[in-house]
Order: C-alpha cells, then sequence, then structure tokens
C-alpha cells in the first residue's frame, strides 16, 4: 500500500510538472504528456527510487533520475512532435523533475525504504564490531643494567 501511495504522489506530481512545462508552454497534448508521465513514472520509480537510491544517497540517485529523464523526455517529445526542437524544453522539463525528486526522495526514505524489512535485516545482520586497545605505562621492556652486572661481578 505504501509503494501505491508513493507511486500516486509520483504520477501526479510528474504529470503536473511535465504538463505545465510541455503542455502549457510548448503546447503538447494532454494525451502525450500523460504517456510520457507513465512511462517515465514507471521507469524511474522502478530503477531510481526501488533499486539506486536504497544502496545509494539521495545525491546519486536524484542524478541517476535525470540521467534517466532527460533523454527519455527528450526523445519521446522528438517521436511525438514534428518539425519543433526539443531539447531544450526537455533539458528544462528534465531540471524540474530533478528538482522534485530530491525531495521525493526523502519521502521515500522516510516512509518506505528505511522501513522495508529487507533494509533493516540487513543492518541488524552486520556483526557489531567492538575494538579496543591494550594500555600500559611502558613503551619498552626493561633491559638490565649492564654496568650494575659488571660492577658486582667486579666486587668479589
Amino acid at each position: 500500500m505504501k509503494h501505491l501511495t508513493a507511486m500516486a504522489i509520483k504520477f501526479v506530481s510528474t504529470l503536473v510538472l511535465l504538463y505545465v512545462i510541455l503542455g502549457l508552454f510548448f503546447g503538447m497534448s494532454f494525451i502525450n504528456v500523460f504517456l510520457i508521465t507513465l512511462v517515465l513514472g514507471v521507469i524511474s520509480y522502478l530503477l531510481g527510487d526501488m533499486l539506486i537510491l536504497p544502496k545509494t544517497n539521495n545525491t546519486i540517485a536524484t542524478i541517476a533520475d535525470f540521467g534517466l529523464a532527460f533523454p527519455l523526455i527528450w526523445l519521446m517529445t522528438l517521436s511525438m512532435t514534428t518539425g519543433v526542437r526539443t531539447f531544450g524544453v526537455s533539458l528544462i522539463a528534465a531540471i524540474g523533475l530533478t528538482l522534485f525528486e530530491a525531495f521525493f526522495h526523502q519521502y521515500l526514505k522516510r516512509n518506505i525504504v528505511d522501513s522495508n524489512d529487507d533494509v533493516k535485516i540487513n543492518r541488524r545482520s552486520l556483526p557489531q564490531l567492538q575494538y579496543s586497545a591494550e594500555n600500559a605505562e611502558e613503551f619498552t621492556p626493561v633491559k638490565p643494567d649492564v654496568r650494575s652486572q659488571d660492577d658486582d661481578n667486579t666486587k668479589d
């Protein structure tokens, strides 16, 4: 249920953001924006949010989401429109999505990734290593004084 909620939040937010950028500023139809959102949402949730984010941190996962979002948006807008330059608009849309993803990853870390049973089991199974050092007062071994032994032998 938590994954469904997270996917719904991601889908609605991505749809609104992409419709504002691609639909209102670029003039793309709602159906095309919906298709881009659907494909991008499923792929980025599975790869970026469930595969990369639990194994790395927010920064790496956000960079990976940008690396996924930009080419995907660019190729899909290029195939859905004719005679229009889509590179700049795709770049702006990918940057907007990347900013959203940075906050969305924080939500996922708090509610889904950290509460996952697999992650908790892996953390508990790690050995708790406790290192300690032996302390001593002397740093060098005590050697008998050579002169004192010689002095004792010569007196006899």
